[in-house]
């Protein structure tokens, strides 16, 4: 049976903490492990639903995964014996990317390129989101995919289980229709299994965990503006990859402290790639007050301690912003707890270039304004985003998360400030993303 949670109103935040591992990092690093040679130890892993599954896809393969704590540093790590970049074998059943849009879109990069034909399904949320954006380039490569999902055959969308016979691969020269990190790494991924160069071209830049990853462990790519280029064929060898804390996690708890007055929060190694820290821009375009602290490059990935303090005056300084263009893609999973943030800013939010948020986890325009909304925020749709109204008084509510992880966090936020309590129901999809949440929440608040 789903659980839910109790969210009641606090006076106070309190406290130093660090945020689990980053999502992105850790399927990436698990994914590279496992095409390296040798062995690769992946330090402060997050041992997720997602990140979980992106491992037991690889095993399904062949390739040894081995997930433990680390009892004398507190934090998950995983060994990978790598196969090498030709080494994986044909998998004895579907894999199984479960609830995860990473797992299923970069591992099609990388069974685009093998000698074998698999196939590859998620649950159900996972069958409902657009595969087309990766079929398309990945076809133009050589490789055979066919989407057997709900409307097969009828339009030109692709949706999963998807069936890929892969190929021998040649290269492309793309451009994306619109910034996906997902698809841009699907296609560098594949491009390693290609002869010759392949070009990625952003309309805007997209987090670079990939090509970041794929040049710490020795694969020659050129990045040069929003263009990226790797040729194929490159063989690499396992290193030890450190994982930095995950800056969208991080996101809620820097907008609890600037929300819930009198908070004193430290966040420790949180990864601050300026891919992803757009949600800095907009915390101090809103008026914000936080410092970034201890800046250090490891593993190829910039990390820093983040602190946070307020009072009631500077909770008053919060205005409402215009949100958009380029911005968007450094902050599209950060968009819910920034409604949430912005609800109690002074003046209008417009947040807008976000369409891709309506195929997320959940359409996340209609369930941020629809569970806001129950709190009683004022915010109206916009066909690619939201237009909301502060300050308002939030106020109790039976919450809905829609089994997305980010819409189970952010209203659990909101229900710091709110009057009276809030109980959101079907928590348990908050661990595909961030488990120990629920824990955090309540040290900072004892």
């Amino acid at each position: 049976m789903a659980k839910h949670l109790k969210i009641a109103p606090v006076s106070s935040l309190k406290g130093e903490i660090t945020v689990p591992g980053d999502k992105s990092i850790s399927h990436r690093a698990i994914m590279l492990g496992a095409l390296g040679s040798g062995e690769t130890v992946i330090h402060n892993f997050l041992n997720s639903a997602d990140c979980i599954a992106t491992a037991n896809c690889f095993r399904e393969m062949g390739v040894n995964i081995e997930v433990f704590r680390c009892s004398s540093c507190n934090v998950d790590k995983v060994k990978i014996v790598g196969k090498g970049l030709f080494g994986l074998s044909k998998p004895g059943k579907i894999l199984d990317a479960q609830n995860s849009g990473t797992t299923i879109r970069l591992i099609s990069g990388i069974l685009a390129g093998q000698n074998f034909e698999s196939d590859i399904t998620g649950d159900l949320s996972i069958q409902k989101r657009p595969m087309k954006r990766i079929a398309e380039p990945l076809k133009m490569m050589g490789a055979e995919i066919e989407g057997l999902g709900v409307g097969a055959g009828i339009g030109s969308e692709v949706y999963a289980p998807l069936k890929i016979i892969g190929k021998k691969l040649k290269p492309i020269e793309y451009k994306l229709p619109m910034a996906s990190a997902q698809v841009k790494s699907a296609i560098l991924l594949a491009g390693l299994y290609a002869e010759g160069e392949t070009i990625v071209i952003e309309p805007v830049p997209s987090r670079d965990h990939t090509e970041r990853m794929l040049a710490y462990v020795g694969v020659d790519l050129t990045r040069f503006g929003n263009k990226v280029s790797i040729t194929g064929g490159q063989e690499f060898e396992g290193r030890d990859i450190h994982v930095p804390g995950d800056i969208s996690s991080a996101a809620y708890f820097i907008i609890a402290g600037l929300l819930v007055s009198n908070s004193d929060i430290v966040i420790k190694n949180v990864g601050t790639n300026p891919t992803r820290d757009g949600i800095f821009e907009v915390l101090h375009r809103m008026g914000a007050n936080f410092e970034v602290k201890d800046e250090e490059l490891v593993s190829g990935e910039p990390r820093a301690s983040l602190e946070i303090r307020n009072s009631k005056l500077e909770i008053g300084n919060l205005k409402g912003i215009e949100i958009g263009g380029e911005l968007i893609p450094k902050i599209i999973d950060e968009i819910p707890i920034i409604a949430v943030l912005a609800t109690q800013a002074e003046g209008v939010t417009v947040i807008k270039d976000a369409k891709e948020l309506r195929v997320k986890e959940s359409d996340r325009i209609k369930t941020v304004i629809s569970e806001l909304s129950k709190m009683g925020a004022k915010i109206e749709e916009l066909p690619d985003g939201m237009k909301i109204y502060g300050s308002t008084k939030l106020k109790g509510a039976n919450i809905q998360s829609y089994g997305d992880h980010r819409i189970a966090m952010s209203m659990a936020i909101a229900g710091l400030v709110a009057d009276g309590e809030t109980v959101i129901d079907d928590v348990d999809c908050i661990e595909t993303s961030f488990p120990g949440f629920k824990k955090l929440l309540k040290e900072l608040t004892s």
